[in-house]
């Protein structure tokens, strides 16, 4: 990609204007058509949003979206849908013992609502602050109990089973550090108390160690940052066994998602790491290796997202997927979602372009300005271009906001609309939320807000 160099956040504020102008009739639509009864939107068809039975991981992307429309506008309707919503309808997912998207769910919708509440940002009530505390501590609770241990730590497992590290799973952990920071453990056998910082901590190292390549001799396609989707595990022994994906071209290539959610989860960490002392850490690792750790693994896979993506800063939706090569040199020019062979995915951009954002923050704030900057300016210069057409959705008839978004191209689960050959022109609930995300995360630095992080007031 071709980073602007030149691009800063208030250039942006007017095109934010019109994003969160935008992002509040997309969530009103869905309130007022959209039949529950399916179960959690998931991605849209023909601009209009449905269902795909495979685990509910979406909602809390739904109703956190209005959380943080409230957050970026103060629109008090957006605030008592999101408030409502998470009261009513979330609950089962604090228990589902089930999935591996606690961090996703109840991080998006308890997490914000408690943010917002600790920030000054929503009235004090302390039963209602007890209430997302609460939510949280068992969320982390639960999403800790799907251990899988290996011969160097161990991992959250994802639903594919014991044997399965899902790179997505890093912002999980995210859970998991919030219900520890609360003052929360997962009891065990005969009380055991197990720590939640132990486990995130084993989780984030096991990430980086077996989803994330480093140009180390690993195997033939080892290349600096380069991502596999699933990490298999033979469960008898607990030794690695082999690279695997699940909605990626192969384990062998980088689905594009997967490796967005590295880079974010990575950054992420990485901001939480260093707000921790030392101490907290003892018994487990020094604060400095696991800083190491994921510094390491931050910058490499933002440096593949950078070196392998086309011109704009968007993605296609596998850098293997066997149609690009018909698409000719088509990283040193802007992507082209309605091409005839291979997709592209505007969902990695969104969260990526957030992780390119918080570790050049990150290294600003460490005094490596060059570093820094480099990732700060390839994040403004992804999150610019989708606030713009054809990436941000304009047309009122369209409950998505961010189109060109793919789900499960393997599986054939995206629509393909009349008189295309390949999926475009669609949204995700997972695209949608974290664009709002990246948008309220620009939007607080334009305004000299307070920094926004996931644990922002947790003590």
């Amino acid at each position: 990609m071709n980073i602007n160099s030149s691009i800063d956040p208030q250039n942006l504020k007017s095109k934010l204007d019109q994003f969160w102008k935008l992002s509040g009739e997309k969530i009103t639509s869905i309130e007022k058509e959209y039949n529950t009864a399916l179960g959690a939107p998931v991605f849209t068809v023909n601009g209009k949003y449905s269902t795909r039975g495979w685990t509910e991981w979406t909602q809390g992307f739904q109703f956190g979206s209005a959380v943080l429309q409230f957050d970026a506008t103060g629109d008090e309707q957006f605030l008592k849908s999101g408030r409502d919503n998470t009261v009513n309808k979330m609950a089962p997912h604090i228990s589902h013992i089930g999935v591996h998207d606690h961090g996703f769910n109840n991080l998006s919708t308890y997490g914000n609502l408690h943010r917002l509440m600790v920030e000054g940002k929503i009235p004090f009530n302390g039963w209602e602050k007890n209430f997302y505390e609460l939510a949280l501590k068992a969320s982390g609770a639960v999403q800790a109990s799907r251990w899988s241990k290996t011969r160097e730590g161990g991992f959250i497992y994802s639903f594919n089973g014991p044997h399965s590290l899902f790179v997505d799973t890093i912002r999980s952990c995210r859970v998991l550090m919030v219900s520890h920071k609360l003052g929360h453990y997962l009891p065990g056998e005969n009380d055991v108390r197990i720590s939640l910082l132990k486990r995130a901590v084993e989780h984030l190292i096991s990430t980086a160690r077996f989803s994330v390549y480093y140009g180390e001799g690993r195997d033939s396609y080892d290349v600096w940052g380069r991502t596999a989707h699933e990490a298999v595990f033979n469960m008898n022994d607990g030794n690695f066994r082999c690279p695997n994906s699940q909605q990626g071209y192969t384990g062998f290539s980088t689905w594009t998602r997967g490796l967005a959610w590295a880079m974010l989860g990575f950054a992420e960490e990485l901001e939480f790491v260093d707000s921790l002392s030392e101490e907290e850490f003892l018994g487990i690792i020094s604060k400095a290796e696991l800083t190491g750790i994921l510094l390491k693994g931050a910058k490499a896979t933002c440096d593949f997202y950078i070196a392998n993506t086309a011109s704009d800063g968007i993605p296609y939706w596998d850098t293997g997927a066997p149609g690009l090569v018909k698409l000719g040199d088509y990283l040193n020019r802007p992507a082209e979602p309605y091409n005839a062979f291979e997709p592209v995915d505007s969902s990695a951009a969104a969260i990526g372009s957030q992780g390119l954002l918080r570790l050049g923050k990150y290294l600003q704030n460490k005094g490596d300005l060059e570093g820094g900057n480099r990732y700060w300016q390839a994040g403004l210069t992804v999150v610019s271009r989708l606030l713009e057409t054809p990436y941000l959705s304009v047309d009122a008839a369209h409950q998505g906001l961010l189109l060109h978004s793919v789900y499960h191209r393997p599986n054939g689960w995206d629509n393909i609309p009349k008189g295309q050959k390949i999926p475009c022109n669609e949204s995700s609930m997972w695209g949608d939320y974290h664009i709002r995300e990246a948008a309220l995360y620009l939007t607080r630095i334009i305004s000299g807000g307070t920094y926004y992080t996931f644990f922002n007031g947790v003590k």
